[in-house]
């Protein structure tokens, strides 16, 4: 049988595009299959979903930042200086500043870019064949490929009473909603991940009544619970109706508004956003037919990421977890290198950093507390904290509000890091590559950042440490007590 590609990408999200992208530079003949809605790709192939939020949160922090400064004097630079400058804005107009940033980029993973690096673009949906040879049938076309990857995208299928009657927003489609020149006030946000957290305060800071709706103990699953409770509060003091624990059974529309059962309390809205029930949009695949099995989630990998049929493997939002665009990524690498060549390479998410782009910011990476304390005891887990109100920087930026902590073994490794705080996303890479490349922790304690900087965070934490080991080593302290003595008294 002559094979046309080295590997076949079903796509339909960025992780796909990254995936053919990154297969073309390792010389490989690739083909990627994205899905399409009347002629042409369909509005979720490119979930900028993030880059949206993060545009907003900027425009969102100027006009809080504006709005702030007269409290130095600024307002007399308003027209009327008589009165305090008032600013505000809007939905819309923060969506044209989005937009522009969101189209930008969308440049850089187009369809024609892909296609000029080498990638054989094919739009179409289309299904796996195993008689005579596994192939993937689109377009009238059978494409016989060595290996295969599935990187497509996630769909919403939430089972709450009433919710599809009523009509709800899944978070790829909130952004068309806010663009319109009359976006709803008055939010429901149903389901704990990251980009509905960040959805919650950013519609916040664009003037809107939220409501967040967890059904577990904390806002989030896979964060440090004590961490997971200061974004809780600090999201409530910012405004957003925080209520965990709680689970929504019905939903009614009456009177153009959208009324929620969620436990005991009836809560009105314009307009409801849920981000549960994502479930992988493999169905019409015909994944059965080539042996590849999955559950109501996520399709099953292993920790090569090869599919119950060994010549097919998946990355992202497919397999589950949090969809956060690094992952994704690195999932795909790992995948493309055991497709394309030998399948020896292991994931290993211990030393891969995520954060949530909240104000403040949300990093972690490794092992939280509780579970490195499940893993080697508690008594071999040291836990290290540094509030971000000791650095000169965060006092210099008014950014106090924070904290890093740091779970380490007592021989030094670091087993993982949770930050919340400014700049959050740029201190937990520093930490990921220190636990990448087994850098133990008193390496961080002699970092001498520059000062002042945010990054003073790190040494000082990783500083509590060596005080840590210094005190509890009696005969050392003695050592040292002696020999200063001493020094005091010669003569020089």
């Amino acid at each position: 049988m002559t094979l046309d590609y080295d590997v076949v990408i079903i796509g339909g999200s960025l992780a796909g595009r990254y995936a053919a992208l990154t297969a073309t530079q390792l010389k490989a003949k690739v083909a990627l299959v994205e899905p399409k809605a009347n002629g042409a790709l369909t509005e979720d192939i490119a979930p900028y979903g993030l880059i949206y939020h993060q545009a907003l949160n900027e425009v969102g922090n100027l006009v809080q930042h504006l709005g702030e400064a007269a409290q130095f004097g600024l307002h007399a630079l308003c027209a009327d200086t008589t009165e305090k400058c008032q600013i505000s804005v809007d939905a819309p107009q923060a969506m044209l500043y989005a937009r522009a940033v969101v189209s930008n980029l969308q440049e850089q993973h187009s369809p024609s870019l892909l296609a000029a690096k080498g990638v054989d673009m094919i739009l179409g949906s289309g299904k796996f064949q195993s008689s005579p040879h596994v192939a993937f049938a689109v377009n009238e076309r059978l494409l016989r490929a060595r290996t295969y990857l599935l990187a497509t995208s996630v769909r919403v299928l939430p089972e709450i009473e009433g919710l599809q009657k009523a009509g709800f927003l899944t978070l790829s489609e909130i952004w068309q909603s806010l663009s319109s020149p009359t976006p709803p006030k008055n939010w429901v946000i149903i389901g704990g991940v990251p980009q509905s957290i960040e959805l919650a305060q950013t519609l916040v800071q664009l003037g809107c009544s939220v409501t967040l709706i967890v059904d577990r103990p904390y806002i989030l699953s896979h964060v440090d619970p004590e961490i997971a409770h200061l974004l809780c509060s600090h999201l409530e003091a910012q405004g957003v109706r925080v209520l965990t624990e709680t689970s929504v059974t019905q939903v009614r529309r009456i009177d153009d508004k959208k009324w929620l059962q969620a436990g005991d309390k009836a809560i009105e809205a314009d307009e409801i956003l849920v981000a549960i029930g994502q479930q992988p949009n493999i169905e019409s695949l015909n994944l059965a037919a080539v042996g590849v099995k999955w559950n109501q989630r996520r399709l099953l990998v292993n920790d090569k990421l090869q599919t119950t049929n060994h010549r097919i493997y998946a990355c992202g939002d497919v397999i589950g977890g949090y969809d956060c665009p690094n992952i994704a990524n690195y999932e795909a690498r790992i995948a493309l290198q055991n497709a394309l060549f030998c399948p020896r390479f292991k994931v290993n998410y211990l030393c891969i950093p995520w954060a949530i782009f909240t104000n403040p910011t949300l990093a972690q990476v490794g092992l939280t507390e509780a579970q490195a304390k499940r893993r080697y005891g508690d008594d071999e887990v040291i836990v290290l904290r540094q509030s971000f109100k000791t650095l000169v920087f965060a006092q210099l930026r008014d950014k106090i509000t924070g904290i890093c902590k740091l779970n380490i073994l007592r021989n030094g490794e670091i087993l993982g890091a949770s930050v919340l705080g400014a700049e959050a996303a740029e201190l937990i890479n520093i930490i990921a590559l220190a636990i990448a490349q087994k850098i133990k922790v008193n390496s961080l304690a002699t970092l001498s950042p520059v000062y002042p900087s945010f990054t003073e965070i790190l040494e000082q934490t990783a500083t509590e440490w060596t005080q840590q080991r210094l005190s509890s080593n009696l005969a050392f302290q003695n050592f040292l007590e002696s020999f200063f003595h001493e020094r005091r008294n010669w003569n020089i």
